[in-house]
């Protein structure tokens, strides 16, 4: 067990500086991955006092040989041959955790006194929590060398080590919380975990994206119900990315300008879609809405990913984001009681490696639910061809939004 203690987040340029009253500290569960504590409640954040750091569970190292010898591998990537995307084949993923109850949850924290529990977390109680994924769709084997090879020696079948790292980032130790309901002091310390890890990722060997992204609610199809979001290290641009990267720099390259300083520039310009601003931030739906809500917030200034982020526009944030999750959970209603919004959230920061003088920080925030109680369900058209299909407007999307201010 090895562990590391510093009061830390990233400025701009990634590099680990005190800020924000916020204690990182790291330590090593039993079968080797890693555990970071960010805590900004006392005796912890000063120091006086530490987490549990060892992990009692009789759990063999990841990457030992199992009892026939075998030595792991990995999850694979296998390249599409029809539209050059790489696919994670994680077959291990298929008896993950799924919807323990309560006593069992994996996320809550240590029940005191017991000797022994199946969780994650070896603490009895904690603030914000990252650690990595026990059943992930990117790790990196030692041993195993990140290369192209063919498969069958087929030229068209192409497969590499889904090299990577899959983080999950507990935001409370409350399994009955959300991420709406944690406070402005604990959203912070959030926001400071997604930043400390995404300037981490991004240095680190092999990543090119990193994506912190939460899914919330049984519509989306979370089988943990314990508030937690996850981040994806990236060893490769995601779809969405390299199409939202080359419509920027063919926006650049025509203009000069930034192509998501001028989607905000006319967002607030006309203001129809405008549904919140602060001092640092401005939410609004975007002009081509897919679903039946979503929404954008976006920094004033244009900033590459969260490490850019300073202090004041992290603690806007803050704020900023409770609103606007608070407005979310006030969106339906059904018989004169709030539905609490199922939804995805994802912040969309510049790849690691390439582009980044092109791109400008945003958070994408969208739900499948169209009505209380009623899904929207890709048709053939959207799933089979990605032609989308929008049943309202952005324009209805905002209104409503608007209304709850």
């Amino acid at each position: 067990m090895t562990t590391r203690t510093s009061t830390t987040t990233a400025d701009p340029a990634g590099t680990p500086t005190a800020s924000a009253g916020v204690r990182v500290t790291s330590t090593t569960l039993a079968d080797g991955r890693e555990l970071l504590y960010f805590d900004d409640s006392e005796p912890y954040v000063s120091g006086a006092a530490t987490r549990r750091l060892d992990d009692p569970r009789p759990l063999p190292d990841r990457f030992a040989p199992d009892a026939d010898g075998v030595v792991p591998t990995g999850p694979e990537l296998r390249r599409d041959p029809l539209t050059g995307e790489w696919v994670a084949i994680a077959a291990h993923r298929m008896n993950r955790t799924f919807l323990p109850p309560a006593d069992a949850n994996p996320l809550a924290p240590a029940r005191p006194g017991a000797t022994y529990q199946d969780g994650e977390i070896p603490a009895e109680d904690y603030d914000v929590v990252v650690f990595e994924n026990r059943f992930p769709s990117l790790l990196r084997v030692p041993g195993v060398l990140d290369e192209v090879t063919l498969r069958d020696d087929e030229p068209l079948w192409q497969t590499r080590p889904a090299v990577g790292r899959c983080e999950v980032v507990c935001f409370s130790a409350d399994p009955t919380a959300s991420l709406r309901t944690v406070g402005p002091r604990r959203m912070r310390t959030v926001i400071e975990a997604w930043a400390h890890r995404t300037a981490a990722l991004n240095a680190t060997e092999g990543v090119e994206q990193v994506f912190a992204f939460e899914n919330r609610g049984k519509e989306i199809g979370v089988t943990l119900h314990h508030p937690h979001g996850q981040i994806y290290a990236l060893p490769y641009l995601a779809p969405r990315t390299a199409t939202m990267l080359a419509a920027a720099s063919e926006h650049r390259a025509r203009t000069g300008r930034l192509l998501g300083r001028d989607v905000l520039d006319a967002e607030l310009r006309h203001a129809t879609r405008v549904v919140l601003e602060s001092e640092h931030w401005v939410a609004y739906v975007p002009f081509a809405a897919r679903w039946p809500v979503e929404v954008h917030l976006v920094p004033r200034r244009d900033v590459p990913d969260l490490p850019a982020l300073d202090d004041a526009e992290r603690a806007d944030l803050a704020t900023t984001y409770l609103e606007l999750l608070r407005r979310l959970d006030l969106f339906f209603v059904d018989d004169d009681t709030a539905v609490p919004l199922p939804y995805i959230s994802g912040w969309h920061q510049a790849p690691a490696r390439q582009g980044r003088d092109d791109w400008r920080l945003s958070l994408q925030v969208f739900s499948v639910l169209r009505a209380p109680g009623k899904l929207k369900y890709l048709a053939g058209v959207e799933s089979g061809v990605a032609a989308w299909v929008s049943d309202t407007t952005p324009e209805r999307i905002a209104a409503r939004l608007q209304e709850l201010a």
